[in-house]
């Protein structure tokens, strides 16, 4: 089971993680109702390296990206769900519209995005890439979404 962690914590590991040649995965989102999508996804991020950290969008930040009726699920709620799964060693909460500092802090050993954002435009690639570093995209399993799932019950809500 992973860890709600708090960055001061994380960077002091990411240092031992380092010295001992552990490989550090990446990867961030809203993951406001979790699904398989999400599941399938996180495992093979976790298949690339040795652990995984997730970068979590706090409330506000969901509000901001999302629109005004998200995130469905509050933020502790979300990362204890995350920390849950097996392939997840890290969560970490933050709180700016896109994990850009965050990557800069813990620069991590691979950068995993979904395969719906290009290499060329994933947030944190020119920090990773000139640590040595290598990002990758992940295809999503189809018709899976967090965006279906809220229709479906919006329209079953209606009937």
């Amino acid at each position: 089971m992973g860890e709600v962690i708090e960055l001061p914590r994380l960077l002091r590991l990411r240092k031992q993680w380092k010295f001992f040649g552990r490989k550090v995965v990446f990867t961030n989102g809203c993951f406001d109702i979790l699904h398989r999508g999400h599941v399938d996804y996180l495992s093979k991020a976790k298949s690339i390296g040795d652990i995984l950290i997730v970068g979590l969008n706090d409330d506000a930040s969901v509000t901001r990206l999302k629109g005004p009726e998200r995130p469905i699920v509050q933020q502790q709620d979300r990362a204890d769900v995350l920390a849950a799964l097996s392939s997840v060693d890290f969560v970490c909460l933050f709180s700016q519209d896109t994990p850009y500092e965050l990557i800069k802090a813990i620069v991590p050993d691979v950068l995993v995005k979904g395969a719906d954002w290009p290499i060329e435009k994933v947030v944190g690639k020119d920090i990773v890439e000139s640590a040595g570093g290598s990002v990758r995209t992940i295809e999503f399993l189809p018709n899976r979404s967090t965006s279906t799932i809220i229709a479906k019950i919006a329209h079953t809500v209606k009937q």
